[in-house]
């Protein structure tokens, strides 16, 4: 199967900015049953990109506009192919907990058993645990993956704009409402406390309407991959309370989504700036052009007399929905 892929990213600024500079993680990775055929990011005002390739294995882009500028525009287009994903069993044995140890696991693995920026143990998280009895996996460590999957997906109602990009766990478990990014984050703190290494993918999904997903079809997904050594990686998609497939299309991974935004920079100025982007994921064997739609997911916001008068650094990322 092949996914022909857009993604537009635009800031506007109520103002005119200058030096912008960013990083980018839009590239789909390339390895096992996913091939990426082809990749390429324009940048409007135009700007010299570089490139280099992360610690994890991710491609990174990274740019600045030096030149005073009122919008700044991103788009990604990319060719992926997916082929058939031999999907995992329905369980994996008793023994497998007992393979969690120094001979099959690696430093990586290790330091994705360690508590992150965005997956980490809190008093609410504990709480939520000790509710919907998760404090213990039980059962054999793929089957509990599968319970803790359901689990997060039944607790929470999908709704964008209750959490915002850098919103940490607790806003969600209190409100019992979020979106995909905050699904990834309790999910991974969870597996982790249970022994099993846990990593945040950040990418994109195909929505088709039989299979009516919950996940935002105009924007980036994100999921989780567990560890198990014995079967590899199993991606788990606690949104959709579904197995990460040939839908799932991968872009990078990381410990949390601090490490995987797939645009991040700032900009120097007095001006607010708003957010829009436009994600199309469509079957296809060659690029899809058409029209796009850009949604705004962060409105300007008048800025207080006193804070408007001096120039600022801001950042500037978007939530994964």
């Amino acid at each position: 199967m092949f996914y022909s892929i857009r993604h537009v990213t635009r800031f506007r600024y109520s103002a005119p900015v200058r030096e912008s500079i960013m990083e980018l993680r839009m590239q789909p990775r390339s390895e096992g049953s996913q091939a990426l055929r082809s990749f390429q990011i324009s940048t409007n005002p135009r700007a010299q990109l570089y490139a280099y390739t992360d610690h994890l294995g991710n491609a990174v882009y990274h740019f600045n506009v030096l030149r005073a500028h009122e919008e700044l525009r991103i788009e990604a287009q990319a060719v992926v192919e997916l082929s058939n994903m031999r999907p995992p069993p329905e369980s994996a044995d008793q023994l497998e907990w007992e393979r969690f140890n120094a001979y099959n696991l690696s430093a990586d693995h290790f330091d994705l058993l360690e508590p992150s920026k965005f997956a980490q143990s809190s008093p609410a998280l504990t709480a939520f645990m000790k509710a919907h009895d998760l404090e213990k996996p039980g059962g054999d460590p793929l089957t509990a993956l599968k319970r803790l999957s359901k689990t997060v997906h039944d607790s929470f109602d999908y709704e964008v704009g209750v959490t915002e990009v850098d919103s940490p766990i607790d806003l969600a478990i209190a409100e019992k409402r979020g979106v995909c990014q905050d699904f990834a984050h309790i999910s991974i703190a969870i597996a982790r406390s249970w022994g099993i290494p846990a990593r945040y993918v950040s990418g994109y999904l195909h929505h088709r309407r039989k299979n009516q997903d919950r996940s935002g079809e105009d924007a980036t997904h994100a999921w989780i991959e567990a560890y198990l050594p014995s079967l590899g990686w199993v991606g788990l998609d606690p949104t959709n309370d579904i197995l990460a497939g040939d839908r799932h299309i991968r872009v990078a991974v990381g410990r949390d989504y601090a490490d995987v935004p797939p645009a991040r920079g700032t900009f120097k100025g007095t001006a607010e700036s708003e957010l829009a982007i436009a994600v199309s994921v469509e079957p296809t064997q060659a690029p899809v052009r058409h029209e796009e739609f850009l949604r705004v997911t962060r409105p300007l916001r008048p800025r207080a007399p006193s804070e408007a008068a001096v120039e600022q650094i801001f950042r500037q990322q978007q939530q994964q929905q």
